[in-house]
């Protein structure tokens, strides 16, 4: 008999929704699949349709995450082969990273048997991606609202309806995010805290209690996106030709590159508005994920 191979599927997520720095998060129905399967040795072997840099990046992702998983349940390391398919696009602000590491870790621990719980998922991932915004929603659905508090994370997750429409864009071009956070500035003012402050609070509100309408004119930021502009030079014209389509506003997805705008109603003119002022890109009319990582297949390969 051959070894057992675990499959789990992940949804794609966006993070920060305009105010929300590393902190608020929203699962997405665009899903990678990764699958993986013990093999003799130690070291990984990663299968996925990249390109050569984006798979080494990749591969050392996965490497990092098994190692942390089998430091925390106290597991001897063995060989893996890794197997990464799906939808969700490299360097475009959507969460890709997040699949891979929590489908390491989610079919690390069905592999195992470790019998880690999802929060457990949470602590290590968020080690691993310095920040939980995206861990969050990939790992629970929904949209989630989580920080680090002292040496645990915590996270707040609440049910999308599916009449909030996502409209993503996706540019042809790939964002560094390193890259991307290394444009942000040291300090900030007071009057720009608390400008996100203000609209992170109410976004959260709005969106937990399925108050969308809300949400219009809300996801203004002084933090991040006015920095990461020259990398997405269309941003803003993207924004505003939703919003004047209807939608109830839009933001940078991540650090880029995709840009969303959510909205209830019109979600095809808005999709087409945006597009007109980035043909080559693709767009693509979404609802919230609300399940969040799931195992869909065990097997002997």
């Amino acid at each position: 008999m051959g070894s057992l191979t675990v499959t789990v599927r992940v949804p794609g997520s966006t993070s920060n929704l305009g105010p929300g720095f590393d902190t608020l998060g929203l699962a997405v129905r665009l899903y990678n699949t990764v699958s993986v399967r013990r093999i003799a040795g130690r070291g990984i072997e990663l299968v996925a349709p990249l390109t050569e840099a984006d798979r080494q990046r990749a591969q050392h992702m996965a490497l990092e995450a098994a190692r942390r998983f089998f430091r925390t349940v106290g597991h001897k390391p063995f060989g893996l082969e890794i197997r990464l398919d799906g939808e969700v696009p490299v360097g475009r602000g959507l969460g890709a990273s997040a699949t891979l590491r929590v489908g390491v870790v989610a079919g690390l621990n069905e592999l195992t048997r470790a019998g880690l719980s999802r929060q457990q998922w949470l602590e290590l991932v968020t080690g691993l991606e310095g920040h939980p915004d995206n861990a969050s929603p990939a790992i629970w659905g929904g949209f989630t609202v989580s920080s680090c508090v002292g040496r645990s994370v915590r996270c707040l997750r609440f049910r999308v309806s599916p009449r909030l429409k996502i409209v993503v864009l996706i540019p042809p071009f790939a964002i560094n995010t390193e890259q991307a956070r290394r444009l942000l500035p040291a300090t900030v003012s007071r009057a720009d805290a608390v400008l996100n402050l203000n609209r992170a609070a109410l976004i959260s509100a709005a969106l937990a209690t399925g108050q969308y309408t809300a949400l219009r004119g809300m996801f203004q930021d002084r933090v991040h996106q006015p920095y990461r502009q020259r990398l997405i030079p269309c941003l803003w014209r993207v924004i505003r030709a939703g919003e004047r389509a209807g939608a109830l506003g839009g933001f940078l997805s991540g650090s880029g590159s995709s840009v969303i705008c959510l909205t209830v109603q019109n979600a095809e003119a808005v999709a087409r508005a945006m597009h007109r002022h980035l043909p080559e890109a693709q767009v693509k009319i979404l609802t919230a994920d609300n399940t969040g990582a799931v195992v869909v297949g065990k097997g002997s390969a």
